[in-house]
């Protein structure tokens, strides 16, 4: 993935928006934004033309907005990575992206360093999470100050935490999975610290919590 350019296709009603972000992933070469649209009808049919790697999404916008357009992009076009990049920071505005198909959700607050590596990231098929939209999958509200480097669940620890979700010990996901249980164990421990969890039964607390929408 990394010998090639990355292939974007940016959308955001905001026209100095735009510039600004088509700037700062200008800073790696690698990243070509191919177009850019007003609204998510017009990035659905750039999308179509461009074939791109990624469609970079901005949630309100008018006459289609993000979530909708994030929808027919993954039902037509369900190889292209979809980034949510957006300044709503509720509960159900990140539930019906990650519904839609969604492979990230990141705030307009994160770095370009940030955003860079996570656009790197999601090509490798893993999802980011800007921090505080963690703490909002973990029923908390977003603490200003919060550290806005994007949290990164692999597609290991994704699988781990589905079947926390439904109750499987470390033993059994370690022989459903093929591994070993220390192995099982060391991805439990690296999701808690990458969520702030404490313990096992917080970890199954939210892997139930998400289970709906970290699909």
């Amino acid at each position: 993935m990394e010998d090639r350019d990355i292939k974007i296709v940016l959308a955001d009603d905001h026209e100095i928006v735009r510039v600004g972000i088509k700037r700062l992933l200008s800073m790696d070469k690698s990243l070509k934004v191919l177009d850019e649209a007003p609204n998510g009808d017009v990035a659905i049919k750039l999308v179509a033309y461009h074939n791109p790697d990624i469609a970079l999404l901005d949630i309100q916008m008018p006459i289609m907005d993000g979530i909708e357009a994030a929808t027919k992009i993954k039902a037509d076009m369900p190889h292209v990575f979809v980034v949510m990049l957006t300044a709503f920071e509720d509960y159900p505005h990140v539930e019906k992206a990650l519904t839609a198909g969604a492979d990230g959700y990141l705030s307009k607050d994160i770095g370009s360093k940030d955003l860079i590596s996570a656009l790197h990231t999601i090509m490798h098929g893993e999802r980011v999470f800007s921090r505080s939209i963690i703490k909002l999958l973990q029923k908390r509200y977003p603490e200003t100050g919060v550290d806005a480097s994007p949290v990164i669940i692999s597609k290991r620890e994704q699988e781990i935490l589905n079947l926390v979700a439904i109750g499987k010990t470390s033993k059994e996901i370690a022989d459903k999975l093929f591994l070993s249980i220390r192995t099982v164990e060391s991805h439990r421990y690296n999701v808690m610290q990458k969520l702030g969890i404490k313990n096992a039964a917080g970890l199954a607390r939210y892997a139930l919590s998400s289970q709906s929408i970290l699909k």
